[in-house]
């Protein structure tokens, strides 16, 4: 049976095109749907309503958090059916789906509060003899047009993390999703079209290839573009658009370092999920493992054990913990860093291999280095690699050998060597006692050098999308 195409939504409208875009599931190619060929002329014709749209002024404060409430109810009752379109187009297992979409629901709740208490300031003009009978303050206005371009690996909550903190902004969103994962967001941009008030022109949806997203990009009549993606692909768009604003969410190679006097054992079960939840494609994946050599080998061994007992397969089936890469590509990519590491040293504990059906192992490899390319560049697989070291100032020396800056962590029983590492570790997220996996969707999140240039939670991305106004009141 032939399967219907998703239209996009642009305006009032849901658009069709005679070329077509197929969602294939990754982990055994079947078609899971079809989504329109989007061109420059769509993104036009949506950038266009959007500007209509915010010249007519922005939606009343009460208004936008009274749809993204109604948002947040809507998706909290139909969790499960967005946790098995999340599955079917990404091969997110779905337990690992079903907490996606959960955090979905509290990116909008907060997206909420910020509506009702987003606020400028006053300004102190009475402090100069030339501000006396004057009264200042700051309002925060929508920054424009926000063009949002979303990732494959979180379909639902990251789309949510551009599109709730913009509605709360007060400003319309021309959105183009992964072409992985498209049909989660049209489904969400459903959600709140159709059933939770958002007016037609305040949220778009376009599908188009990677390459026509630069239209948008460079798009005059857009205020701002929010990106979450690969450093390559972010930093080029920053020099695309020079003039615009441009909030960066990139990658990053999470290290964690471990002391002695750390609990490594939670350490070993924290990052055997942490490394390896949707098969290590997430920005904030543990990869690299600082451990101190007298725990080290216990370490890895429990390690080892609990990342060898992981479920591998099907992302549909309750037990699986892993499944498979976003493309064949990526796998043969992946597998071949881990092939690598072990001809130039590194030690095997567990995983390299493909399943029957082409999955990859999770693996844990010891004794690598950092001049491996395993550990250098973001691996974004399921892949750790574990390294021994001897004295804690170079470990933390270590973690910040790197290009990029997303989170990284720390275990330790001692106070003054945690207040040492957040001073240390030169990274947007230092976490103590946690792996840098962890993120609450109120937090500010982001990072530093090649892993972005902004802090992403719905506070935080309203305040980028909106510019402060002075206003001067003479008495």
């Amino acid at each position: 049976m032939s399967l219907a195409v998703t239209p996009m939504r642009i305006g009032s409208r849901s658009v069709t095109t005679d070329e077509v875009m197929l969602v294939r599931s990754p982990y055994d190619g079947r078609e899971v749907g079809m989504v329109p060929a989007g061109t420059a002329g769509h993104l036009d014709a949506a950038v266009e309503e959007a500007r209509g749209r915010l010249l007519d002024g922005p939606l009343p404060a009460h208004e936008r958090a009274a749809i993204l409430d109604r948002a947040a109810t809507v998706l909290a009752a139909r969790q499960e059916d967005y946790a098995r379109l999340i599955c079917a187009e990404s091969a997110k297992p779905i337990k690992t789906a079903r907490v996606e979409a959960a955090r979905a629901v509290d990116t909008f709740r907060f997206a909420a509060a910020v509506a009702r208490t987003l606020t400028g300031e006053t300004v102190p003009l009475e402090a100069s003899p030339a501000g006396v009978g004057k009264v200042g303050f700051v309002l925060r206005v929508p920054i424009g047009v926000v063009g949002a371009i979303s990732p494959f690996n979180f379909p639902l909550n990251l789309v949510a993390h551009k599109v709730a903190p913009a509605i709360a902004a007060g400003c319309p969103v021309v959105l183009k999703p992964a072409s992985a994962t498209p049909l989660t967001a049209l489904a969400l941009a459903g959600l709140l079209l159709d059933e939770c008030g958002l007016p037609s022109g305040w949220l778009h949806v376009v599908t188009c290839p990677g390459a026509v997203a630069d239209h948008l990009v460079t798009h005059p009549d857009v205020a701002m573009i929010t990106f979450t993606g690969s450093p390559a692909v972010g930093w080029r768009i920053r020099e695309r658009a020079p003039r615009k604003k441009v909030s960066l969410e990139l990658g990053n190679n999470s290290p964690v370092v471990i002391e002695p006097d750390g609990d490594w054992r939670a350490a070993a079960s924290k990052i055997a999920v942490a490394g390896y939840s949707f098969a290590g494609q997430s920005c904030i994946s543990v990869q690299r493992v600082f451990v101190h050599h007298s725990i080290a080998e216990p370490f890895t061994e429990a390690l080892t054990a609990q990342v060898a007992d992981l479920v591998v397969g099907d992302p549909a089936d309750e037990a699986t913990d892993v499944s498979a890469l976003i493309t064949p590509d990526e796998t043969e990519r992946v597998h071949g860093w881990i092939d690598e590491a072990v001809a130039q040293g590194a030690e095997l504990r567990t995983g390299g291999e493909l399943t029957a059906d082409q999955v990859l192992r999770p693996t844990v490899l010891f004794g690598v280095r950092p001049e491996m390319e395993i550990c250098r560049t973001e691996v974004f697989g399921p892949v750790v690699g574990v390294q021994a070291y001897d004295d804690f100032d170079h470990a933390l020396r270590l973690a910040n050998d790197t290009r990029y800056g997303l989170q990284a962590g720390v275990f330790t029983g001692e106070l003054a060597k945690a207040l040492h590492a957040a001073r240390t570790l030169d990274f947007g997220g230092v976490l103590v006692n946690e792996v840098p996996t962890w993120r609450a969707d109120q937090m500010p999140y982001g990072g530093v050098r090649d892993s972005g240039n902004t802090r992403e939670g719905p506070a935080y991305a309203a305040r980028e999308m909106t510019e402060e106004r002075l206003v001067v009141l003479q008495g």
